[in-house]
């Protein structure tokens, strides 16, 4: 914090400088003014110049050549014009060049002050306190023992609160991870994945059962979000201790199609595993049950377009989200010759991690024939696709009809 605040007054100086410098040159500017001022002749050209048109219209009520009643009316706009122009020429009494001196730096302090208190109310030093409290510790003891401090000084403070459950948490400490998500929750509000962590907590507290309190916690978690995946979780947890296989296997796989992390998502994939054996499914059968959401595809091939490519011709079946921002979610291989199958694209058939169809709640399905088996597409090759088609559960869907109907040109 004290390299920060070195920083912030080597920012200050240029500031500084730039407020005071013109100070130091108050006084040649007053100088220059007051010696502008006073070589200034301009009202004597102004008044020579009424003199000058003066005698003329004199001369000209002489020689006949105005009326008196026209000499008065021109002598009116002569003096009018004189009176105006010398008006513009005043000019108030020049301040000394001392004058307001002390204002400057006054104005300057007193922002430097009121950033330093607006910063210390708004700005972050309090997780900066928190990162060195990280940096700082070489231990899981010394770590608590900082956060816990950081938390008497800053209890307002929601980062203080999330990062000291999960080292509660992990160090076996159960109440004070209730207390510390508490006390998060507070600040935070009734977040649905908050309460959901804190019911997965009480319910292995508990020794994995679901007490009126977890209930409750439950309930109120799948009312503000169905998709929550710690919840489901959970619930498969419980149902599996009670050999209910098909109710864990169940609340797994919504668990899965609501999570976002890898590794999470693949301990419940095996977990589904163990369930589909305790179930006696052999392993065959378990490579063709669906795992989490997906979408059931029924790809054909146009009569227009039969006979153009050999039955060897590889066939991709292709799942892309809706903005077409993400890898692909889902693809499948097969050959010409399987036309027309129905086949389940599911989160086995993901490219990587980052991307799978339990993501995405909608998808365009992309079918391509290609003569070179490559994944570009290229001209010859024959295509056809659906948009907007949804992934959920694979066993209550109709295929979707996937017809091969065009060629690239």
């Amino acid at each position: 914090m004290i390299a920060l605040w070195l920083a912030f007054g080597l920012l200050l100086l240029p500031a500084l400088w730039l407020l005071v410098a013109p100070l130091r040159r108050a006084r040649l500017v007053h100088d220059a003014q007051a010696s502008f001022e006073a070589n200034d002749r301009a009202a004597e050209q102004n008044v020579a110049i009424y003199r000058r048109r003066l005698a003329s219209l004199e001369a000209a009520l002489e020689r006949g050549d105005i009326d008196r009643a026209q000499f008065d009316e021109d002598r009116l706009e002569l003096d009018r014009s004189l009176l105006e122009d010398t008006e513009n020429l005043s000019r108030p009494p020049l301040h000394s060049p001392t004058a307001g001196r002390f204002a400057v730096p006054v104005v300057a302090l007193a922002l430097v002050i009121s950033a330093m208190l607006w910063y210390q109310h708004e700005g972050a030093e309090g997780d900066l306190r928190l990162f060195d409290a990280y940096q700082q510790s070489d231990s899981l003891p010394a770590l608590l023992e900082r956060l816990e401090h950081e938390a008497q000084r800053q209890p307002d403070n929601a980062n203080v609160w999330a990062s000291l459950y999960p080292l509660y948490r992990d160090s076996g400490q159960g109440e004070a991870a209730i207390e510390a998500l508490d006390r998060l929750i507070a600040l935070e509000g009734r977040v649905p994945s908050l309460l959901a962590q804190k019911a997965q907590l009480m319910f292995f507290m508990a020794d994995r059962t679901l007490t009126d309190e977890v209930q409750a916690l439950v309930d109120e978690v799948v009312e503000r979000d169905s998709r929550e995946p710690t919840i489901f979780g959970m619930l498969g947890v419980h149902a599996f201790d009670r050999g209910d296989y098909e109710q864990a296997i169940e609340h797994w796989r919504r668990a899965i199609a609501g999570m976002s992390d890898s590794g999470s998502a693949q301990a419940l994939r095996q977990g589904i595993q163990v369930a589909q054996q305790r179930l006696g499914v052999s392993p065959d059968e378990q490579e063709a049950v669906a795992q989490g959401p997906g979408v059931r595809v029924r790809v054909s091939l146009d009569e227009s377009l039969e006979g153009l490519l050999d039955e060897d011709t590889r066939v991709f079946v292709v799942a892309r989200d809706m903005a077409g921002e993400l890898p692909p979610l889902a693809v499948a291989r097969m050959t010409l010759g399987d036309l027309p199958t129905t086949l389940v694209l599911d989160d086995r058939h993901a490219m990587s991690d980052a991307a799978s169809l339990s993501q995405a709640s909608e998808v365009r399905l992309i079918v391509r024939v290609t003569k070179s088996g490559g994944a570009t597409p290229e001209t010859g090759d024959m295509y056809g696709d659906k948009e907007g088609v949804p992934v959920g559960d694979v066993e209550d869907q109709e295929p979707v009809q996937v017809v091969v109907d065009r060629v690239i040109e």
